[in-house]
């Protein structure tokens, strides 16, 4: 996973919940080996390990539920153009990302196959810049673009171009007919604290970090785990 690591009480809090879980399950396992749990479930624990770790995530997405609900509203109204797939969405996908960021170039191709694929998802874009002075340069202008409707030219651009730098942030300016020096307004810096302190909440501890439904991703994962989820938002709905 990619970043620095961020967060506030809330999102440690979670996270200390789930590691006491694991500890405790963990805790069962090697009273099982020692033979004080019935051999059926010893046995079955030491085959299946990854039960520990099913059981852990259940804990963590119930856990997280409420905390992504209180900000529902605020994680998925995209600020300016910063989205990209259905207008009149049933499902929408958050991304929190750093332009600097290995691993959201990586989900690059994901994001796009879900939305090609997927006809009623959208997908909203969160700045999240946590790797640098270039990094919040790069975001910074990536809103500037977005409040004024260029936000997908700004971003296909950049992306193109490479890390930012002065060289490639000026490129993707250019492309999305933008002036090339980051912003310093009100409204941006409101978007930027705002969303630095809801991936807190969240537990955010780098980029990317996914929003769908209830379920919270930290760090990349596979398109499979994201289609599934997504699924399982429409299931839940039914």
């Amino acid at each position: 996973m990619s970043g620095e690591r961020t967060g506030s009480s809330t999102g440690a809090a979670i996270l200390g919940g789930v590691v006491g879980a694991v500890l405790a399950l963990v805790a069962m396992l090697v009273a099982a080996q020692s033979g004080l749990f019935d051999g059926l479930v010893r046995n079955s624990l030491i085959r299946q390990p990854e039960v520990l770790i099913q059981t852990a995530d259940l804990l963590r997405d119930k856990q997280m539920a409420p905390v992504v609900e209180q900000h529902r509203a605020a994680l998925e109204t995209p600020f300016g153009s910063s989205w990209e797939g259905s207008p009149n969405p049933d499902v929408t996908l958050v991304e929190f990302y750093d332009y600097a960021c290995g691993y959201c170039r990586a989900s690059l191709p994901i994001l796009d196959r879900l939305v090609r694929e997927d006809p009623k998802l959208r997908v909203v874009y969160r700045e999240f810049p946590i790797l640098g002075p270039e990094s919040e340069a790069a975001a910074r202008l990536s809103l500037t673009a977005s409040k004024a409707g260029r936000f997908a030219q700004f971003h296909n651009a950049l992306y193109a171009a490479g890390r930012p730098s002065p060289q490639t942030l000026q490129q993707a300016a250019t492309a999305a007919g933008i002036a090339p020096q980051p912003q310093q307004s009100p409204e941006i810096d409101t978007e930027l604290k705002r969303n630095f302190q809801i991936a807190g909440a969240l537990g955010g501890s780098g980029t990317p970090l996914f929003v769908v439904g209830d379920r919270v991703f930290n760090g990349a994962v596979e398109y499979e785990v994201l289609r599934q989820a997504i699924a399982d938002v429409r299931a839940k709905r039914a």
